[in-house]
């Protein structure tokens, strides 16, 4: 998926408390898959490794499919959303999110 560009969202600094519910609002953002068509994600959840920010996100229409997990960073105040490509990189975030998860059931 391509790298997206928006201004408002979870993690986004804007000083707005993005945890309260605002009747089930949805953050979503658009991308394009490696075969040039758009898919609606929805933003689940964002978490932090080795300080940085990483955004956990799910077909908007299709949430039971395999969702992904790309690194957020704020670029001219704007948060873009970046491909993990290196794979010490990814098993890190990969151990994190599981970890957060498993945290997640037990609750």
């Amino acid at each position: 998926m391509s790298d997206h560009k928006h201004e408002h969202g979870e993690a986004c600094g804007c000083g707005h408390d993005h945890d309260h519910d605002h009747e089930h609002e949805e953050f979503v953002l658009t991308l394009t898959d490696e075969e040039g068509n758009d898919v609606e994600m929805v933003l689940v959840e964002t978490f932090d490794v080795a300080e940085k920010v990483y955004a956990l996100l799910l077909e908007r229409n299709n949430p039971e499919a395999d969702g992904i997990i790309l690194r957020l960073e704020e670029e001219n105040e704007e948060m873009v959303l970046y491909n993990i490509e290196d794979e010490d990189e990814w098993r890190q975030v990969e151990a994190a999110y599981n970890e957060l998860v498993s945290g997640q059931d037990e609750v």
